[in-house]
């Protein structure tokens, strides 16, 4: 899991008040801790529980995900942009990993 990229998509450039989508997706296994392996060993639990996003360090979206996520989760939610700036996003593993990506955008009169 190491080599784990998020994907962002967030516009360029935006103008000042406007709600623009951003979407995420995260490749993770997302294994629920319910299945079993070919031994019959319950297979130890590693989801992704919990999504932030801030803008200039103000939260915008925060989630918490359950087991019956899918792997690779897809994240996609509306945020209106008043100025210019960064996007921060986390995903928090079970195993205490935290992968970030960063996306800047631009905001015109």
């Amino acid at each position: 899991m190491a080599d784990i990229k998020p994907r962002i998509k967030v516009p360029k450039t935006a103008k000042k008040g406007e709600v623009v989508e951003i979407k995420t997706l995260v490749s993770h296994v997302m294994e629920s801790g319910q299945r079993k392996d070919a031994e019959g060993k319950t297979i130890p639990r590693k989801i992704i529980n919990r999504f932030t996003c801030e803008f200039n360090g103000k939260p915008v979206c925060e989630m918490t995900l359950h087991p019956a996520i899918s792997a690779n989760p897809f994240i996609s939610f509306f945020a209106k942009v008043e100025e210019s700036g960064t996007f921060t996003f986390t995903w928090y593993d079970d195993d205490g990993s935290v992968y970030k990506a960063e996306s800047k955008i631009d905001v015109t009169a």
